[in-house]
C-alpha cells in the first residue's frame, strides 16, 4: 500500500473516531448516559459514556475494506463480524444494563469468529484456540482498565503500531487504524477526560488488540509466539492479578471497584502521572520485542517476557500496598 493512501485511511479513521465521540457527548447528554462520581469510580465530575462508538465504527469500516482487497475476503468478514458483535453487546451495556450472561455469550461468538478467520488464513488449530482465549482475555482487561483518562486508549494506540511493525502488510495495516482510531479518540478523553469510551468502547480495544496478536502470531513461528504477551503485558498484568486477589478474598469481583494497581497509584499521583507511566512501560516493551525477536536465540522468547511478567508483578503489589490495597484484616 503506498505510503500517501496509507495516511489517506489513518487521516479518515482518525476522522471517524473524533466524529463518533463528539457524536456520543450530545447523545449521552439527550439521553443521560452519564457515569457518576462514586466511592467506586476514580472520577469526580458526571461523564458522558460511548465515545468508543467512532473508534468501533473505524475499526469494523477499516476490516471490511482490507477484506474487499483480500484474495479471500471471507477471513475479514468474519473478522469485523466479531468485532461489531462486542461492539454491540458494548453499546447495549452503555444504554442500559446488560445482564452478564448475554453478555458473555457475545464476546465466545466473536471469540469463536476470530479463530475461525485465523484458521482460514492458514492458523492451526493451537493458534485458533490460544487467539480465542485472548480475545476474551482482553476484552475483559480493556473493560476492567477503562478507569482513568487516557490509559485504556493510549495502551491501544501503542500496542496497534507496534504489531503493525511485526505483522505482514495487510495485518499491519489493521494496526495503524487501531492506532488512529484511539489518536482520533483521545483529544476527548485528555488531558480531562470530556466522554469516556464506554463498554462500546473499551470492548472493541481488546477484541482489536486479541486480533492483531492473532495476526501477527501467523507470520511467527509458534516458538517466537511469546513475544506478542510484551505489548497487552501491563494490561493483562493489572487486570488479572487484580481479579484474582479479589476472588482469593471472597469478594463480588464482577462488580465494580477502585482495587487496580492504576486505580491505586492515581488517586495518589492523579490520572496523567499514571497514564503517562503506563505508556513509558509498554513503549518500552514493545521495542524490546521489535528489536529482540529477530535477534536473540529460541529461548529468550520465553525468558524475556516471562521476568518481565514477573517484573510486572512485582510493581503491581508495590503501588497497591503502597495505598493499603491487598491487605488483609
Amino acid at each position: 500500500m503506498p505510503w500517501s493512501e496509507a495516511a489517506a485511511g489513518a487521516l479518515a479513521v482518525a476522522a471517524v473516531a473524533w466524529a463518533g465521540a463528539r457524536w456520543a457527548i450530545v447523545h449521552a447528554h439527550a439521553r443521560g448516559l452519564l457515569d457518576l462520581p462514586g466511592d467506586r469510580r476514580s472520577h469526580a465530575v458526571p461523564t458522558p459514556r460511548g465515545g468508543g462508538i467512532g473508534i468501533a465504527l473505524a475499526l469494523v469500516g477499516t476490516l471490511v475494506v482490507l477484506g474487499l482487497r483480500a484474495p479471500d475476503p471471507l477471513p475479514w468478514g468474519l473478522l469485523a463480524a466479531g468485532l461489531a458483535l462486542v461492539a454491540l453487546a458494548g453499546g447495549w451495556d452503555d444504554h442500559r444494563p446488560l445482564p452478564a450472561w448475554p453478555r458473555l455469550l457475545a464476546h465466545a461468538a466473536a471469540a469463536l469468529l476470530l479463530a475461525l478467520a485465523l484458521h482460514r488464513l492458514g492458523g492451526g488449530l493451537p493458534l485458533a484456540a490460544l487467539a480465542a482465549g485472548m480475545a476474551l482475555g482482553l476484552v475483559n482487561a480493556w473493560n476492567f482498565m477503562d478507569g482513568i483518562d487516557g490509559l485504556a486508549a493510549s495502551q491501544a494506540l501503542l500496542c496497534g503500531l507496534a504489531l503493525a511493525l511485526l505483522a505482514p502488510a495487510t495485518a499491519g495495516a489493521a494496526g495503524i487504524a487501531l492506532a488512529a482510531a484511539c489518536a482520533g479518540f483521545l483529544p476527548w478523553n485528555l488531558p480531562r477526560a470530556r466522554v469516556f469510551l464506554g463498554d462500546v468502547g473499551s470492548g472493541s480495544l481488546g477484541y482489536a488488540v486479541a486480533l492483531l496478536l492473532g495476526l501477527a502470531a501467523l507470520a511467527l513461528p509458534p516458538a517466537e509466539w511469546p513475544w506478542l504477551l510484551l505489548p497487552p503485558l501491563a494490561m493483562l498484568a493489572d487486570s488479572g492479578l487484580t481479579l484474582a486477589d479479589r476472588i482469593r478474598r471472597g469478594e463480588r469481583w464482577w462488580q465494580p471497584h477502585v482495587q487496580h494497581a492504576y486505580q491505586c497509584w492515581s488517586r495518589r499521583r492523579g490520572h496523567h502521572v499514571v497514564t503517562l507511566a503506563y505508556a513509558g512501560w509498554t513503549a518500552l516493551a514493545c521495542a524490546v520485542m521489535l528489536y529482540a525477536a529477530p535477534r536473540l536465540p529460541a529461548q529468550a522468547a520465553w525468558q524475556v517476557p516471562t521476568a518481565a511478567a514477573l517484573l510486572a508483578g512485582g510493581l503491581w503489589g508495590w503501588l497497591r500496598r503502597g495505598s493499603g490495597e491487598g491487605r488483609t484484616a
